[in-house]
């Protein structure tokens, strides 16, 4: 996650309160998604960006979650996601969210 990104994040927490946010990320592999849900729960594991040592402990999930796409509209999520989620690696995405939550998240859905 990029150093705007995180400040935005934390912004966001320090205004409408870490329990009031909730983090929906977009990474096309489990990894990626991980390392963005691990920045914004357990802080920048960097230690590069203004989350650096912030344990927010935000809520996070992945657009392909069941959580999240039960959520959306179905039309809208076939138009902007659909074609995507064809070609990831959707077990791996949910596996990663799911131990990173486990571990990290004081909120969550």
């Amino acid at each position: 996650m990029d150093l705007e990104n995180q400040k935005r994040v934390k912004d966001f927490a320090d205004q409408y309160g870490a329990e009031n946010v909730l983090v929906i990320v977009g990474a096309a592999e489990g990894e990626a998604a991980g390392l963005a849900a691990e920045t914004v729960t357990a802080g920048d594991p960097t230690f590069a960006g203004p989350l650096a040592g912030v344990q927010l402990g935000l809520g996070v999930y992945h657009v392909v979650e069941p959580e999240i796409k039960d959520e959306l509209d179905a039309d809208v999520y076939e138009e902007q996601v659909g074609m995507m989620e064809m070609v990831l690696d959707v077990d791996d995405i949910i596996s990663e969210m799911t131990e990173i939550r486990d571990e990290f998240c004081k909120y969550k859905l």
